[in-house]
């Protein structure tokens, strides 16, 4: 059994605050993320409590569509050093291919600036102890943008488990499954190689494994995994590079015509000329080497398992998860495509030790990602929202979800299970 070490770092977190002190925001990242989480709520929710000072990125031509779309005055960087120097920010948005993560951020803590950092905050075991290392060393705080954690759905699941509802958690089931539409889309972009994204067990999962660790108040000790490439990748035919230059487009299931859409013709196409990179190359492509079928198993510092799967090809899109306590079982699900996707409810089903079932019936929200992203936004550029859940995620917190997945990977190739020190 290897050991895989992490330090562990001091917990910050943002305090409520009472008065209204305009902060600057630096963004590293042209990314569509960064527009749509980021530098779109500031330029038009948020402009009493924050400016964007700057946009960096080596492609110039979404740094400027960002700029044009929010409608006020930012400079552009191609260069982050001169970015920082120039705008002095209080704060860095790092939202890059998540390879480049630690270094922005690093980078940004010893310019003496805090950072909110898009998920997962780090794709490897020497990123993540770096970051940790650097913000004791700068004093500075790094919060991981783990919106999941706001959506209302997730945080009922938090407060039934906080208030003892099924006793002690023993284990957890979680499986989450991704549609032929957006878990294509993954094999499309730069996500497709490990050595950007870390897979989807990193970039995707990230966000599952710090929900079950949100929920159990826990800290993951021990990961085992299995993995592979069955149904993307060399399992299909590649006829093309891309589907816009496909002579298959005509008949493969998976072609997809982005040209037709504005933005992502003025946000990637019309880019493209600026480092060559393109949105839509073939999901059978033969250099993808990120898994598409993915089992762990997760044993927690007081004894409770997780086991989780996620697979990025099924024919509707969702989650199931059932929570296993000494007083009864959770369950809960949410179905984002296919025949259950428009109720207008989710569900929390208890099952009792008598027999009984209790039913939780939680409205759906409105917004993107199940309302999480207008309450994280909030949460971070207003500060004004009491967080009694303990929601606001910290290096550490990203730290430890990032470690299942990067765990996960190592025993998937070396067949044997990983301990994450702390």
């Amino acid at each position: 059994m290897q050991i895989v070490p992490v330090c562990r770092a001091r917990n910050f977190l943002f305090k409520e605050r009472v008065d209204r002190i305009m902060k600057k925001y630096a963004l590293a990242g042209a990314s569509s993320r960064c527009y749509e989480m980021f530098a779109k709520p500031i330029g038009q929710s948020f402009r009493d409590v924050a400016v964007i000072c700057g946009i960096f990125d080596i492609n110039r031509t979404r740094a400027e569509y960002i700029k044009a779309s929010i409608n006020y005055e930012i400079k552009v960087f191609d260069d982050f050093d001169t970015m920082v120097g120039e705008t002095v920010p209080d704060v860095v948005i790092v939202a890059t291919v998540d390879r480049y993560h630690c270094e922005y951020i690093i980078r940004a803590l010893d310019y003496g600036c805090d950072v909110i950092t898009e998920k997962p905050m780090a794709i490897s075991v020497e990123d993540c102890r770096a970051i940790l290392e650097a913000e004791k060393r700068t004093g500075k705080k790094v919060i991981v943008a783990f919106n999941c954690r706001y959506m209302p759905y997730a945080a009922r699941i938090k407060e039934l488990i906080q208030e003892g509802t099924a006793g002690k958690i023993l284990s957890v089931d979680f499986e989450y499954f991704l549609d032929t539409s957006h878990g294509a889309d993954y094999y499309r972009r730069w996500h497709r190689r490990m050595i950007d994204s870390g897979g989807l067990l990193v970039h995707k999962s990230t966000h599952h494994f710090d929900l079950v660790n949100w929920w159990l108040d826990d800290e993951p000790q021990e990961v085992y995994a299995n993995g592979m490439l069955g149904f993307y990748g060399s399992n299909g035919n590649q006829c093309g590079e891309r589907c816009s230059k496909c002579s298959c487009f005509n008949t493969c299931e998976f072609a997809v015509n982005y040209k037709n859409d504005t933005f992502l013709k003025e946000f990637y196409f019309d880019a493209e000329k600026e480092g060559g990179y393109f949105r839509d190359g073939c999901v059978f492509s033969g250099d993808i080497d990120i898994y598409d079928s993915m089992s762990v198993t997760v044993r927690y510092s007081r004894g409770s398992l997780l086991t989780y799967s996620l697979i990025a090809f099924s024919p509707y899109e969702g989650w199931r998860i059932s929570i296993n306590g000494t007083g009864g079982r959770l369950e809960a699900a949410e179905y984002h495509s296919g025949h259950r996707a428009d109720e207008p409810s989710n569900y929390i089903y208890f099952y009792n030790r008598k027999g009984e079932m209790v039913t939780y019936d939680i409205r759906k929200s409105a917004g993107s990602h199940g309302g999480g992203d207008e309450k994280i936004q909030r949460m971070l550029f207003r500060e004004d929202v009491r967080d009694p859940l303990g929601r606001a995620a910290d290096s550490y917190e990203g730290a430890m979800s990032a470690m299942i997945g990067i765990c996960a990977n190592k025993s998937i190739i070396e067949k044997k299970p990983f301990t994450i020190k702390i």
